[in-house]
């Protein structure tokens, strides 16, 4: 799915593009001259996303926070999913997996509902009266009754097996032959005389003998579910349950789960399965058991959530190989499945996309069709592709402006537009789908790359610099790898192919031809070599330079040494963080773990991965586990950091206080104890000790900790000495690499020309930053501009769903009288933060005023 540098239109353009001789020279392990890099800097089209990408993503999330508040758990997890898969379509992971969580949440509420079933109370006459059991059974009917197996016999209590299912109390209690024998024939039925005789034993104390093998319980099982024993399956079921313990158990024991109707056992054999993907689709045992199974028997596996199942399959195995047939079949049975238009939409247009990569256009076709008939706009690109294909590029324009409006003006479509286009045509929509949505990665690709073909090297290093700023793409590192090729900067190239390899350590160049890190190994030899020294020196700098990704650089490298590799894990997961890579920041501070070289550290890296997960009480124990082994730095920090972030406010302010000097009496480096002296100056400054603050804070600029002239700047504006703020800023600005931030905090020391300056800087920096236009909106309502005000809240909403502006532009719906669009908004900015107190009084206000 991630696109590379072949020629613009397709990967058989690119075939005949490539210089062989170039390609050869890479394999053999030499770098291609100058010329032939050049040839390599393009950029190829950017693909039809398999997500769902509605024209207004605001109305459908309103939608979802409408339906919420009047279906049940189980719709409510449909959802939720569905919420899931517009946040993905928007990128946005933090809440995506916010509504997982959710979806999480309202499914597990049914799990009651697959609970063991009281038998009794389905047979009305179960506690007969002796009279009755005369007249059913006669005077001379022993209380017990044989079973024979083969030559055994197992004598049973009568009434209580009798209590085992309606069956058997008819049999032994009715009007049929058997409620008068004392010997009964079960030879013919499957079950041995050990299973009987455990039958027997259930039967009298409601519990299963502990030295059961698996064998003889799937023995039992089967013979509970003919005679509809359910409690006696119940017991069986769980029991099994418990010793699925590998992917042979699952594979084994899910085909008598199935058959058997076993819920819990075939729940906890998809539980292991599950827990070992991606890897176990790699076994077609694994892939037939989801594939095989009617709708019936995948119920029995999964309840109601069969869409959900096949919607987290698909996107496993997409991410495998997007166009495998594995894919293709769990993207079939997704659409199988789908219950309303909004999963068909999305189940149409994930087959469409993957059937249009295994070049079956007429199938493409036809489910992307069905898609924009369900409602989803953005499979027009996919349909606008396939005439492409066709060489009927016209008609692909004409499909891709009929969506164009005044109304419906997105980015994505003017990116898709731009491919059936040429020169300044193609230039103008590029320049507008940047405007409309900044985040779009393929514009800048493609400028970067004309620049570079018109020799212009440092207009094509600005452009692809631009998108970099604020978000860390892997296809325009890339991108930015071979411009410093082609430019013979070997020391810049390393720094980005790290960095590459940081994110994605298997990644692969040239369209996945070369392994990233091969072409690493090659730029290497042109590069100075650097001691563990040299490293730390240079990372030290690259930090207080705030240059994350020449810091994420040069871990990569000081990885190889001998240094201690779970702290240098540990800081490449800050960096990560700081850069928005969560997954990876996770993958990051999980090798910490792994490498940690006591256990107090792997304690601690344990607590940041409980606390990053949502698990604050769990994280702060491991910190507190970890100081009692041994008082570190690091142990401190992190129990500071999550008191901190408790929201217990001035309760814990003084234990926060206390634990950061405690880990400054620790030994450290001076990049942890920067960050430390800025935290502590943070607390100080919320509790109005300005002196103590400062103090903090140039303590931490004395070790070069960059930011805390941020802080300082804090305290001279709240000493009413905003000329000193503004210039402390302007230092972090002139130190910083990446100083958006930067610009965005001096903008509230300036007058309001500078801090309109500022507030444009920031824009142009990194777009993603939504106080400028909040900032700017007020201006204009302060100015009576309602609609100018709507329309720059508006611009940022369009790629970005974010509390704040959606709140501040519901609000300013409702001072205008406009009370459905508000509601709109409150309901939307709900759905991204449910329990925002001002929020949630600005719904009920508005709602109260719904016509």
């Amino acid at each position: 799915m991630r696109s590379f540098f072949p020629a613009e239109s397709s990967k058989e353009e690119y075939s005949s593009s490539l210089n062989p001789q170039s390609w050869l020279q890479v394999e053999r392990g030499k770098l291609p001259k100058l010329s032939s890099i050049e040839s390599l800097i393009k950029v190829q089209q950017p693909p039809v996303l398999p997500f769902f990408k509605p024209v207004d993503y605001v109305e459908v999330l309103a939608q979802i926070h409408e339906e919420l508040e009047s279906c049940s758990s189980q719709e409510q997890s449909n959802l939720f999913l569905f919420q899931y898969q517009v946040f993905k379509g928007l990128g946005d992971v933090k809440l995506m997996q916010r509504s997982l969580r959710e979806a999480w949440r309202r499914a597990g509420k049914r799990q009651n509902e697959y609970g063991p079933i009281d038998v009794q109370s389905h047979i009305s006459d179960i506690n007969v009266s002796s009279q009755e059991k005369v007249l059913m059974n006669g005077n001379n009917t022993s209380p017990y009754v044989v079973f024979t197996i083969g030559d055994e016999k197992i004598v049973c209590d009568r009434q209580k097996f009798s209590e085992l299912s309606a069956p058997f109390h008819t049999m032994l209690n009715g009007v049929f032959c058997e409620s008068v024998s004392e010997a009964i024939d079960l030879s013919e039925n499957n079950i041995s005389s050990s299973g009987m005789r455990a039958i027997s034993y259930f039967s009298m104390t409601d519990s299963l003998l502990e030295q059961l093998s698996p064998k003889l319980l799937l023995e039992i099982l089967v013979f509970a579910n003919k005679y509809c024993c359910d409690r006696l399956k119940d017991a069986c079921d769980r029991r099994l349950a418990l010793l699925v313990t590998s992917k042979e158990d699952a594979i084994e024991l899910m085909e008598y789960a199935l058959d058997e109707n076993s819920t819990v056992l075939a729940a906890s054999c998809l539980q292991i399965l599950l827990r070992d993907l991606p890897h176990c689709l790699s076994d077609s045992r694994v892939v037939d058991l989801f594939l095989h199974p009617n709708k019936q028997q995948l119920t029995v596996m999964v309840g109601p959530g069969l869409y959900a199942l096949f919607c987290f399959l698909s996107e496993v195995s997409m991410n495998v190989n997007s166009s495998s047939d594995t894919t293709v079949h769990f993207m079939e049975r997704l659409a199988d499945f789908a219950e309303n238009d909004k999963e068909r939409l999305l189940a149409f247009h994930r087959l469409g996309c993957v059937r249009l990569l295994r070049k079956e256009y007429d199938e493409a076709r036809c489910l992307f069709e069905r898609a924009v008939k369900a409602g989803h706009i953005y499979s027009v690109a996919g349909l606008a592709r396939l005439n492409s294909i066709q060489g009927e590029g016209h008609i692909s324009y004409e499909k891709i402006s009929s969506v164009i409006s005044p109304v419906t003006r997105l980015g994505w479509m003017y990116q898709e537009r731009s491919l059936y286009c040429d020169g300044d045509l193609r230039w103008k929509d590029l320049e507008k789908a940047t405007e409309l949505d900044p985040t779009l990665v393929y514009p800048y690709m493609y400028r970067a790359a004309s620049l570079m073909w018109t020799e212009n090297s440092q207009g094509a290093l600005a452009e692809i610099n631009r998108i970099l700023g604020f978000k860390l793409s892997l296809e325009c590192l890339e991108l930015r790898f071979f411009i410093y090729l082609a430019l013979e900067d070997y020391k810049a190239a390393l720094r980005d192919v790290q960095a590459v390899l940081t994110l994605c350590p298997h990644y692969r160049m040239f369209e996945g031809r070369v392994a990233a890190s091969q072409l690493r190994t090659l730029v290497l030899e042109h590069v100075e070599h650097l001691t563990t020294a040299d490293c730390w020196a240079q990372l030290y700098d690259c930090w207080s330079a705030v240059d994350d990704i020449e810091s994420l650089s040069v871990i990569y490298q000081m990885l190889e040494s001998d240094a201690a590799k779970g702290v240098l894990y540990f800081r490449q997961s800050l960096l990560l963080l700081r850069l928005n890579c969560p997954e990876a920041a996770m993958r990051s501070l999980q090798l910490a773990w792994q490498h940690a070289s006591s256990e107090h550290e792997r304690l601690v890296y344990e607590g940041w991965i409980l606390y990053d997960t949502g698990h604050y009480e769990e994280g702060l124990q491991k910190a507190e586990e970890s100081i009692c082994i041994k008082r570190s730095f690091e142990a401190f920090f992190l129990k500071a950091y999550a008191l901190a972030d408790s929201g217990l406010g001035s309760i814990c302010s003084s234990t926060v206080i206390s634990l950061l000097e405690d880990a400054l009496r620790c030994p450290s480096d001076n990049l942890r104890k920067g960050q430390a002296l800025n935290n502590l100056g943070s607390v100080f400054v919320d509790h109005e000790k300005l002196d103590q603050a400062a103090d903090c804070y140039i303590k931490a600029l004395k070790i070069h900790h960059t930011r805390a002239h941020q802080g300082l700047a804090r305290v001279h504006f709240l000493k009413n000495d905003k000329a000193a703020a503004y210039k402390e800023m302007t230092e972090l600005i002139e130190k910083a690499k990446s100083n958006a931030s930067a610009y965005e905090k001096r903008s509230e020391y300036g007058d309001r020309d500078l801090t309109k300056a500022d507030l444009a800087m920031v824009t142009r920096l990194d777009p993603l930053r939504v106080y400028p236009y909040r900032y700017r909106a007020a201006v204009l309502m302060d100015n009576h501009k309602e609609q100018e005000a709507i329309a720059e809240l508006s611009r940022a909403i369009a790629f970005k769903a974010d509390l704040h502006l959606l709140h501040l532009r519901a609000a300013f719906h409702e001072h205008k009288g406009d009370v459905l669009s508000a509601l709109r908004d409150c309901r939307a900015a709900l759905s991204v933060d449910p329990n925002h107190q001002e929020m949630l009084e600005l719904h009920t206000r508005v709602n109260s005023h719904e016509p």
